[in-house]
């Protein structure tokens, strides 16, 4: 598998091309059929639900069973290994920590004419949690998205996932219940979407979605925003490894592996100056696929959107990270903390050889539900921000109406809108009449 390929080379532009655009391969193929199940869970509701889920997860789910309460959860966690349940106890323990720093406060001021201004800041009521569970199923990705909804304060914190014909996962269930879940309901897909934008007879209605997904998944939730809220269109996970002369390429393949297998759409890239680094990361990484459990989709992910990129310098590695502004991005350099300031598009950055990407993943605290595709340019991790509302506050009283009023009037009139200035006029008039009475 040859993966190395130069910034001097012809080539180069092409693959620079492709990844440039690999965010916007997004789902136009499957558009339809979501819109089918969209329209099918809005009509018919849990029967459409059970329908979509025996025809694409092929597991008969009657709406009676759809939902695991919170007693099933608990009995889960005594299910685990005393060093399972610990290392899901710890993971939760640090994703509280790092995110109850998150926390807003609501605030009022009064400024110099007297006016009463201020924001309130409260939190959603419902949420809806997807929890993936395709080619793997990811206790994890139900720590970080419940967990911040929980420091928020949202009252209510619902999770769907796909059902599993043997039962669901104890691992899945644990972690449903050391975050706070209330009920799961076991259904996955378009559908699950479908359920919790609209509500059906037993699934409510959510105020905002988040979780990553599948193309049906994050289609579905692309077509909902607006209806309610969402975190993010989420796509294949990605990693860019910048490395310097001094980085380990088995380090550096590991790395890139451990992207590669989340699924074939997957992207994994080193930028380095460093011939010699290039072509250990490649030569490890044929040595660690050999013994990879999960090495075929690996590869296959690889060869679609894996690629070792040799830069003229370690500036314009840099200069190509901030371009792909990845979900992942690591720097395995001697001194990282002298990058990160020219880091400005990056979903997570992870600083030195002793920090692997999968420590964020799991318990290091920061969310792991990132942006992809290029959209780090401008949106942010999941976090506690993302399920709180906010609401303005404004008083004004008599004498800074009258010192505003002209400069209001002047406005609405600038844009045509005479009842606005109305509104103004009246209460500067009545003002006029009780100061002369």
């Amino acid at each position: 598998m040859k993966l190395v390929v130069r910034t001097t080379e012809p080539r180069f532009a092409s693959l620079r091309r492709r990844l440039a655009e690999r965010g916007t391969a997004l789902e136009a193929s499957v558009e339809p059929a979501v819109r089918r199940i969209l329209d099918d869970v809005r009509k018919r509701g849990d029967a459409a639900v059970a329908a979509a889920t025996l025809r694409f997860d092929r597991v008969r789910v009657p709406p009676s069973r759809l939902v695991i309460e919170r007693d099933r959860m608990r009995a889960a966690c005594d299910e685990l290994s005393r060093a399972d349940l610990g290392a899901l106890r710890l993971a939760a323990k640090r994703i509280g920590s790092f995110h109850a720093r998150q926390l807003e406060r609501s605030f009022r001021y009064r400024d110099g004419l007297g006016v009463l201004l201020g924001q309130e800041i409260r939190p959603l009521a419902r949420v809806g949690l997807y929890v993936p569970g395709g080619t793997a199923f990811y206790p994890s990705s139900v720590l970080m998205n419940a967990i911040p909804a929980r420091v928020a304060g949202v009252r209510e914190v619902i999770a769907v996932s796909p059902p599993h014909a043997g039962g669901e996962p104890p691992t899945l269930l644990a972690a449903a219940y050391l975050a706070g879940v209330d009920r799961i309901y076991r259904v996955g897909g378009a559908q699950a979407v479908a359920a919790l934008a609209f509500g059906t007879r037993r699934i409510p209605r959510v105020d905002k979605i988040v979780g990553p997904g599948n193309a049906y998944v994050a289609t579905a939730k692309r077509l909902v925003a607006g209806l309610v809220g969402i975190d993010m269109v989420a796509g294949p996970s990605e990693v860019v490894v910048v490395a310097d002369a001094h980085a380990e390429p088995e380090l550096v393949a590991a790395d890139l592996l451990a992207q590669a297998e989340h699924g074939t759409d997957s992207t994994a890239i080193c930028l380095t100056p460093s011939a010699r680094v290039a072509a250990g990361v490649e030569r490890a990484l044929e040595e660690q696929l050999a013994v990879l459990p999960r090495g075929a989709l690996a590869r296959k992910a690889l060869q679609k959107h894996g690629a070792v990129i040799v830069t003229r310098s370690l500036g314009e590695a840099v200069e190509l990270a901030n371009e792909l502004a990845p979900e992942h991005l690591e720097l395995a350099v001697r001194e990282p903390a002298r990058l990160v300031s020219k880091i400005e598009h990056a979903g997570a950055i992870f600083l030195g050889h002793s920090t692997p990407e999968a420590f964020g993943d799991y318990l290091a605290g920061p969310n792991h539900v990132l942006p992809t595709g290029g959209s780090a340019r401008f949106a942010s991790p999941l976090g506690v921000y993302d399920f709180l509302k906010r609401t303005s506050v404004i008083q004004a009283g008599p004498r800074a109406l009258a010192r505003l009023g002209g400069p209001l009037r002047r406005l609405a009139a600038m844009e045509g809108l005479d009842a606005h200035g109305a509104a103004v006029a009246k209460r500067l008039g009545r003002t006029r009449v009780r100061r002369s009475a």
